[in-house]
């Protein structure tokens, strides 16, 4: 199982997301859509909500332990799986346009690229936003796109053999799905189910994940306030876990994050994270990155310790 996982994590480093085969995120794509018109009535339904949530992981499950049971649990099957799931390399790359945009001085390319990772608007953000919103993303993706993963392939192989560390982790990654699809306000209650299991599901990662962060930080000379401001900041979002990463994030480079931003043409005010933290710029993306391999590959390590 520890092999499998690095395994899986080396494929990622050395070839990011695999766009040019078939990725089981476009399955649960294809399966959330299915439900969704069947079940969709309008926004007010909660129950029809659930329904697509609950309908929608039977129908992963099914698919992703009926494959392994057909091949016997298929060791490259486990690989590719595990190695579809994780979003380290795509992460630094989709954040890399935006970066050499900015180095270009060239901010229409930078707001283009950043518009494709965020769901804020883009369109008058300044060099300094554009970086921030690039660090933010980093930091809460460094969550939802690796350190969940390697957190519930370690809760599926304690419960079944290897391939529960595929069943496991694509049941999460389906829920991350239905909560980017169906989980943002225009559902309204029909996507409640969607966006809190989410929220249920990521709420022990977002927290060691935080941790993971401010270790990393520590070993790598990072700031020394670091567990201040995730203390006293880890809380300031709507949801119960971004602010975890990004507290972390803030607090570990010695920046301001947050702060709020226009969605649809609307200024959505938040806190800032790490208040009396310096402004962040271009240059900070890179630390970013840096911070995102420390405590990734820190948590392979203590992945690979548990699993062998």
């Amino acid at each position: 199982m520890a092999l499998t996982l690095c395994l899986a994590v080396i494929l990622d480093a050395i070839l990011g997301d695999p766009r040019g085969f078939p990725h089981p995120v476009k399955f649960i794509g294809t399966v959330i859509s299915f439900w969704h018109k069947i079940f969709f009535k309008g926004p007010d339904s909660f129950l029809r909500g659930l329904a697509v949530v609950l309908m929608t992981l039977m129908t992963t499950g099914l698919f992703v332990g009926g494959l392994f049971l057909l091949t016997d649990g298929n060791i490259f099957l486990q690989v590719y799986f595990l190695y579809s799931a994780i979003a380290w390399r795509d992460l630094k790359d989709e954040t890399a346009l935006i970066l050499s945009s900015l180095m270009l001085q060239n901010l229409n390319e930078a707001r283009k690229y950043l518009s494709l990772v965020v769901g804020r608007d883009t369109e008058n953000l300044d060099e300094k936003e554009i970086a921030r919103a690039a660090v933010e993303t980093i930091a809460e993706n460094s969550v939802d796109g690796v350190i969940s993963v390697i957190f519930y392939a370690i809760l599926g192989s304690l419960v079944s053999s290897s391939w529960g560390m595929c069943l496991s982790v694509w049941l999460f990654k389906s829920a991350s799905t239905l909560d980017s699809m169906l989980g943002y306000e225009k559902f309204g209650r029909y996507g409640t189910a969607s966006a809190r299991l989410d929220d249920i599901l990521n709420f022990i990662p977002a927290r060691l994940g935080a941790l993971m962060i401010i270790l990393s930080g520590f070993l790598t000379g990072g700031s020394p306030g670091a567990f201040r401001v995730f203390l006293n900041d880890r809380l300031k979002h709507k949801s119960p876990n971004s602010a975890n990463a990004e507290s972390a994030f803030a607090g570990v480079l010695g920046v301001r994050l947050g702060g709020g931003a226009y969605y649809n043409g609307k200024l959505e005010r938040r806190p800032f994270l790490n208040e009396n933290g310096s402004e962040v710029v271009t240059a900070d993306i890179l630390r970013a990155w840096r911070l995102l391999d420390v405590s990734c590959s820190l948590s392979v390590l203590i992945a690979v310790i548990i699993l062998s």
